[in-house]
């Protein structure tokens, strides 16, 4: 099988979860880390989704699944332990043309998810296709080592000097060198060593004497080098 990779925009967008055990809970925390209204039906429910309806963060049907339940949904994920109700759900989504996955069935989904690591506004996400999830916890303990938190400090400073830049008067394609520089130069490395007045050393250098790292980022850095 050969997977488009994309990624989803679910902010404000309805999704439903089937199934209120431990694996629904790690998939209704994900669906609403991205905004998502989340729906979850199941007969039981963990005591993190009774908490979760209590204070109105999701809707919770206490009941079995119906097809019903997918009326005006965009997006489906099945999370029972249940093989017989899973294949109902995913033949009932798939009728709909509806976008379904069935964790750890990937023959019954029309989209997987990938293994996802965020710092920030980074987001790395990866997959083996279905074919080992084994490896695919392996990457992502390789890869969360390799992309620490300076990774997101410096797309934030990344993004808030690209703003102001655009603000101003000439052509943005002027930036793209000045933005070369701080890509391939140092100063991911002076954050991830919270070596603050060696970044803005490398900002005022770069952009000039209106760019440091508390003028983009509204704050200092945190730590030793601050």
């Amino acid at each position: 099988m050969a997977y488009y990779p994309v990624q989803l925009d679910i902010d404000g967008r309805p999704c439903l979860v089937v199934g209120g055990g431990s694996v629904g809970v790690r998939k209704v925390e994900g669906l609403l880390a991205c905004g998502a209204r989340v729906t979850v039906v199941s007969p039981e429910l963990d005591p993190v989704l009774e908490a979760l309806a209590a204070r109105g963060r999701i809707e919770a049907r206490q009941r079995g699944f119906s097809p019903r339940d997918l009326d005006g949904m965009f997006l489906v994920i099945g999370a029972t332990d249940d093989e017989a109700v899973n294949r109902v759900v995913s033949e009932a989504a798939e009728a709909k043309n509806l976008l379904v996955n069935i964790a750890d069935q990937p023959e019954k989904c029309n989209f997987i998810l990938p293994s996802v690591i965020r710092q920030g506004d980074l987001v790395v996400s990866f997959s083996t296709s279905g074919k080992s999830p084994a490896f695919a916890r392996r990457l992502r303990k390789d890869l969360t080592a390799r992309f620490g938190p300076e990774y997101a400090l410096f797309l934030e400073i990344l993004g808030a000097a690209r703003k102001r830049l655009l603000a101003q008067e000439h052509a943005p394609e002027e930036h793209k060198p000045l933005f070369e520089k701080l890509v391939y130069g140092p100063l991911l490395e002076r954050l991830g060593d919270n070596d603050q007045a060696g970044a803005d050393e490398i900002l005022l250098e770069v952009l000039g004497p209106d760019f440091t790292v508390a003028g983009l980022l509204g704050r200092d850095l945190a730590g030793p080098g601050k």
